[in-house]
């Protein structure tokens, strides 16, 4: 089995051809012999925060739309959570790394303000059975790096993939130019 990816990053390389995970960014927060679970954090939906949880609107990073977390229970809601205070974090916040942790959304916000510095709602989940990501990242379909506070919380979620890339060495800093049809290059 590969290093354990929880708390880490995946990033898929141009040679995924899976349409749910193009150019995706996915943050881990499982990885053991049992499986995978993560959250796409570079896909924004259409949807804005407010019109389903309106109580958590004044906290949500912008864009302050639903994400779509990936392809798999599409009516899951899992929501990650920025502390504004490390050492006296919320209660019902799971930390993950750094001041970034889970929290769930179906208690009122009010206990976690001002604790909370912002959140970002996701639908959906991504997940892999036992072996399956060890067996992608073995082919190639992606690369695990280290994730960084801001990596979840970007107001560029679009421009995230490059980003990622480009603050890592070596190729894979050259494949952050790769443009989305490399034949047209």
């Amino acid at each position: 089995m590969i290093d354990c990816a929880k708390n880490r990053l995946l990033v898929a390389t141009p040679g995924l051809v899976d349409p749910n995970f193009d150019r995706s960014v996915v943050l881990m927060l499982e990885h053991d012999d049992g499986g995978a679970l993560g959250l796409i954090l570079n896909r924004p939906g259409p949807v804005p925060v407010e019109s389903l949880f309106p109580e958590w609107a004044d906290l949500a990073a912008p864009p302050p739309t639903l994400f779509h977390g990936g392809p798999v229970a599409a009516g899951a809601v899992l929501t990650l959570a920025l502390t504004a205070e490390p050492d006296a974090p919320p209660e019902g916040w799971v930390h993950l790394f750094g001041a970034v942790g889970v929290i769930d959304i179906r208690r009122e916000p009010d206990a976690a303000v001002p604790a909370i510095a912002a959140v970002r709602i996701f639908s959906g989940y991504a997940g892999w059975a036992a072996g399956q990501l060890e067996g992608e990242i073995d082919a190639g379909g992606w690369v695990v790096v280290d994730a960084v506070p801001e990596d979840a919380f970007t107001p560029d979620p679009e421009g995230l993939w490059s980003a990622v890339l480009k603050r890592q060495a070596g190729w894979l800093r050259v494949v952050a130019a790769c443009p989305p049809d490399p034949s047209t290059n």
